[in-house]
């Protein structure tokens, strides 16, 4: 499943029999706090309203993760890590401009948003981009037929060995010299090949918290990463925490969105990234999903999806508008277009099972100096 370079509100669960389950909401400064689920038009059908709710953050330990990335000295500077390597100007210039290259192919919208920021972060972030995306390549490229536990374990390895200043080639090199710049932290990185090994191990998610806990390691992950590259303005009024929050869950709306723009294509590798019980809801099965027949039951399901995704995407705005200023056109650029995808899924009418969902290249350039206004705009006053 693909992931998405991304950008929020605790939702508050407990454990039952091992699984999660909503109890409530509760408010917290330095955590954002899960809101109720937008209204929505009565339907035929006359169901609840499907969860909002993820994971509690603490459960993904993201405070001990914004924690260590907030330190003013990198990471990789500490007492239990090694000496920042010596790479020759002319190898890393080259290591660089591999990233860039590779991210302007693969991610052109998002690319273009990276020509406002700061030659080093633009670096950064392109180094972190096609790290994210070979790791995705293991499991979605064209070896994945070839993939086992033990290469995500190795590929493990040589993520520990880059943060230790080992790189295994050029483009490795490219982020450890990232890490050593950045206050990076590896949980988010280890955390996204979790999610790779998900992939390899399930193809069904029995309710929203599971599919909330993959869309964390998939893609929320990406945002967690990169918030120390991006930089918060220094006139931003809200915590710390609210930041990542809302990175997080802007990863969580890309991840939710690539998965409803791709029911089609991941029904012919037999996999349903869909929650099973909500399915049920409906009066849908897998079967449903695999026979390619759009119903009047699919399209209302369909709706409560993409209304779920809308609000992963709401809760990530203030947190976008509190980056850095020189930092947040290739977020709002992303974050209007995953919602412009949620609109084309609407626009042909919820058929996701036939048809991908597309964004034309015009719509996309006209979007983009939208998302320039918005980057603009001063971060809110709001406390977090």
């Amino acid at each position: 499943m693909n992931s998405a370079v991304s950008f929020a509100a605790k939702p508050c669960t407990r454990v039952v029999n091992g699984k999660f389950s909503s109890y409530g909401y509760t408010a917290a400064r330095a955590e954002m706090t899960t809101v109720a689920a937008p209204k929505r038009a009565a339907t035929t059908f006359r169901l609840p309203e499907l969860s909002v709710q993820g994971i509690p953050h603490s459960d993904l330990q993201v405070r001990e993760i914004v924690q260590r990335q907030s330190y003013t000295k990198s990471l990789a500077e500490d007492d239990h890590a090694c000496k920042k390597p010596q790479f020759h100007p002319a190898f890393l210039d080259e290591a660089f401009e591999r990233c860039r290259v590779i991210c302007a192919e693969y991610a052109k919208t998002f690319y273009l948003g990276t020509l406002l920021m700061t030659e080093e972060r633009q670096k950064a972030i392109w180094a972190i981009y096609v790290w994210c995306r070979r790791t995705d390549e293991l499991v979605d490229g064209h070896n994945a037929t070839h993939m086992t536990s033990s290469v995500l374990d190795r590929w493990e390895e040589r993520l520990e060995d880059i943060f230790k200043g080992r790189p295994f080639d050029m483009l490795d090199a490219a982020l450890t010299d990232t890490v050593h710049k950045f206050p990076l932290d590896i949980k988010p990185f280890r955390d996204m090949i979790e999610g790779m090994r998900m992939d390899t191990r399930k193809s069904r998610y029995e309710d929203f918290q599971e599919l909330y806990l993959y869309c964390y390691y998939a893609a929320g992950t990406v945002g967690l990463m990169t918030v120390p590259i991006m930089g918060i303005a220094p006139e931003s009024a809200i915590s710390k925490q609210s930041i990542y929050n809302a990175a997080l869950y802007l990863g969580i709306g890309n991840q939710l969105t690539n998965i409803l723009r791709d029911v089609g294509e991941d029904a012919s590798r037999g996999r349903v990234y869909l929650p099973q019980d909500e399915l049920t809801q409906f009066g849908l099965c897998d079967e449903d999903v695999f026979s390619r027949k759009v119903t009047d039951g699919w399209r209302e399901f369909m709706k409560e999806q993409i209304t779920r995704a809308r609000f992963y995407f709401n809760q990530a705005e203030e947190g976008a508008s509190q980056l850095d200023k020189a930092s947040r056109w290739p977020v709002w650029s992303s974050l209007m277009l995953y919602r412009e995808i949620l609109d084309a899924i609407e626009d042909n009418d919820y058929d996701n099972l036939t048809k991908r969902a597309y964004v034309g290249r015009t719509k996309k350039l006209l979007m983009l100096p939208l998302a320039y206004t918005r980057a603009l705009s001063l971060p809110s006053l709001t406390l977090g």
